[in-house]
């Protein structure tokens, strides 16, 4: 496994990506002062944007069905948790575009090879709020859990 977008799993049998790039802003507005240079305030994070490209051959790596499985993610409009194959927890991030090129064609008009760029954007405001919102999560299941237990035991 390369890299986890929610349930959709990256790796050489699905989507393989060749190139990973990550962009993350920080807002420092600067206010102009007489006789001295401008003063600079950090505001906090900014933007992180992750961009994946690659090339899919679909006779040996994913094909059509990986990348529509990607379109419908996006046309939810959910946050997805990004996990990296070392365990790294990115965040919720949002697929904010996608794109394909189709080349070197068969006979039947289907691409040999898919070029494709994918986009995503993150939403959460930090890994704490994400660890907390799983917590209560959690909090919710064992609830529920033990709503069901006693309705079995009793």
């Amino acid at each position: 496994m390369m890299l986890t977008l929610g349930m959709f799993v990256f790796m050489r049998q699905s989507l393989p990506y060749q190139s990973l790039q990550r962009s993350a802003d920080y807002q420092w507005p600067s206010n102009s002062r007489v006789g001295k240079r401008d003063a600079f305030q950090f505001l906090g994070p900014g933007e992180d944007k992750i961009t994946l490209t690659g090339d899919l051959y679909p006779e040996m790596t994913g094909g059509r069905l990986s990348m529509l499985a990607l379109y419908t993610m996006a046309d939810e409009g959910r946050a997805w948790p990004l996990i990296s194959g070392t365990g790294t927890i990115y965040g919720m991030f949002v697929i904010t575009n996608v794109s394909e090129t189709g080349t070197v064609f068969f006979a039947d008009g289907s691409p040999r090879k898919i070029s494709f760029t994918l986009s995503l954007t993150r939403v959460d405001d930090s890994l704490a709020a994400l660890y907390g919102d799983i917590g209560k999560q959690a909090e919710s299941l064992v609830g529920k859990a033990g709503n069901v237990l006693s309705l079995v035991g009793g």
